[in-house]
């Protein structure tokens, strides 16, 4: 009877142990807030169609802000580039020319109106003459000074038609000019897109075409899983969602992840749900939730569809 208890009381310790461990990790795993990594892809494309050139990255390789990840050949765009260039010049051409017949109408315009002037003015003095002396100036002479001025007049008007239609020459050169050097410099950065840089520190997730291969334009060549759209989405009961609010950090958990991991609350629905079947439980399946999301501080590593655990607000 004496040996029977100790043995009942270390039974009964045990089995004390036991229940409180029970009732702390239940306990624990009821604060705990069921959610998943979620990541969103960025394609990189080419403006144009081509041969791939080079291919800089691998998958799975983290890359910085900056970094070339694949070439296209240039031959395509470099051909372009000249035809641009070489309307360029054309124009330029077009330019001089027009101009220069301006500068001649122009100068036929000042002729033109200097005879006008002239043969107003001798017509005019002999009306005067006229107007004194009536015998001193024939009629005839009145006549031809009258012609002489409607064909100065005539001349006039026409050298003004034809100093309106050379500058307007001039203007379409110049409009041509413009044309060709914006064709110039879309080329130029057509072709600084053929090597696209990552626009931010990322992971490469898959490269899709390799070096020799045709690929069209506007067609992704390589994905990236940039670091700022990785995010921790996770679920909070609706009479504790009233606690979370963007801006506010959490913390969080995941197998083979570093610990004291946090995150920064970014959105939070505004509408319930039920919780989703890729966390669904026995204890949870039933109830609504609300769905919130939060930007980690340190993303390099968390894999989109990595299960977590976070701790709630209190």
């Amino acid at each position: 009877m004496n040996r029977a208890k100790p043995i009942m009381i270390v039974v009964l310790l045990i089995g004390a142990a036991a229940l409180v461990w029970y009732f702390l990790s239940g306990s624990k795993r009821e604060r705990q807030l069921s959610g998943y990594i979620e990541g969103e892809s960025l394609f990189l494309a080419a403006p144009v169609s081509g041969t791939v050139a080079s291919i800089l990255a691998q998958e799975g390789q983290r890359v910085g802000a900056g970094t070339q990840l694949f070439t296209i050949d240039p031959a395509t765009l470099s051909a372009q580039g000249e035809q641009a260039r070489a309307q360029v010049v054309e124009a330029r051409t077009q330019i001089a020319t027009s101009e220069a017949n301006a500068q001649q109408a122009e100068a036929e315009v000042t002729a033109a109106a200097a005879d006008a002037n002239r043969a107003r003015q001798d017509l005019n003095r002999l009306l005067t003459v006229r107007s004194d002396d009536p015998a001193a100036v024939a009629g005839k002479d009145i006549d031809a000074a009258q012609a002489t001025l409607r064909e100065a007049n005539a001349r006039l008007s026409a050298a003004r038609k034809t100093s309106q239609a050379r500058r307007a020459q001039v203007a379409a050169a110049q409009a041509q000019e413009n044309q060709a050097r914006g064709g110039e410099r879309e080329v130029s950065i057509r072709v600084d897109q053929l090597s696209p840089p990552a626009p931010s520190a990322a992971r490469v997730e898959e490269v899709f075409y390799r070096p020799g291969e045709w690929v069209a334009a506007n067609q992704p060549i390589v994905s990236l899983l940039p670091d700022d759209r990785i995010k921790v989405r996770f679920f909070v009961p609706e009479q504790k969602v009233a606690r979370y609010r963007p801006g506010q950090s959490v913390r969080f958990s995941c197998d083979g992840c570093a610990s004291g991991l946090t995150a920064k609350i970014s959105y939070v629905s505004p509408r319930p749900e039920f919780t989703p079947p890729v966390i669904f439980s026995r204890d949870s399946r039933d109830r609504l939730v609300f769905m919130v999301e939060a930007l980690p501080q340190k993303p390099g590593g968390l894999m989109p569809g990595l299960p977590v655990d976070v701790e709630p607000l209190r």
